[in-house]
């Protein structure tokens, strides 16, 4: 564990379940925190599209409920990325890598405009067909070592964790929002609405950032 994130300085158990803080992982959730404070403080931004070889220009108009649940999928989505940086647990990573996707797709999915929904949509079978390999790999992880937790696994007591198992969970992430799937948000940011749709980049950021920490375990 010292030659990974650090050595945690503190551990915290809920039955099966941990959480634990490490140089490394206590960065990435401070970035997630601060920005998801950013969020719930800061004004959407107004978009203004200006007219190709002129000086027309036009702001669009967004409405207050349609924000209003962007905001909150906004701030679930930094509560399950704070959430991932610290876990201890396989399958508790899992579940919020998979809470990320979704609400990846809840940030513009209320954006009324054919083009953004047309790709919230084709991402979000995407993001669903991910949670396949995502989940799979906790199964294999727990049927081969006996055990979800990092920190028995960075112990290196366990059972080796198959090849197997580190590359479903890659794969499951990749497809949560990381190269080559994440084409399929490129059309999801011409939604207005800054700092929600930046959200979305620095999620699946964070949670590639920390899955290359799991993947070392065991």
């Amino acid at each position: 564990m010292s030659s990974i994130g650090g050595v945690p300085f503190y551990i915290l158990e809920f039955g099966d379940e941990l959480v634990y803080f490490t140089p490394y992982t206590i960065t990435l959730f401070l970035l997630a925190l601060v920005f998801t404070v950013l969020v719930i403080l800061s004004r959407p931004e107004r978009q203004v599209d200006i007219a190709f070889g002129g000086d027309a220009y036009t702001t669009k108009q967004i409405l207050k409920d349609e924000m209003r649940f962007r905001r909150f999928m906004s701030i679930a989505c930094g509560l399950a990325s704070m959430g991932a940086m610290v876990t201890g647990d396989i399958f508790n990573f899992t579940l919020f890598t998979a809470m990320v996707g979704i609400t990846n797709v809840g940030i513009v999915a209320a954006v009324k405009s054919p083009h953004v929904q047309n790709a919230a949509y084709q991402y979000g079978l995407v993001a669903l067909s991910a949670t396949v390999p995502l989940f799979g790999a906790a199964a294999v992880y727990a049927a081969s070592t006996g055990s979800l937790s990092m920190i028995e696994l960075a112990r290196g007591t366990l059972p080796a964790v198959p090849i197997i198992a580190k590359a479903l969970l890659v794969i499951g992430v990749v497809g949560e929002g990381m190269a080559p799937f994440y084409a399929a948000k490129a059309e999801m940011f011409r939604a207005p609405g800054a700092p929600y749709v930046i959200m979305c980049s620095l999620s699946s950021l964070l949670i590639f950032l920390r899955v290359v920490e799991v993947v070392m375990l065991g």
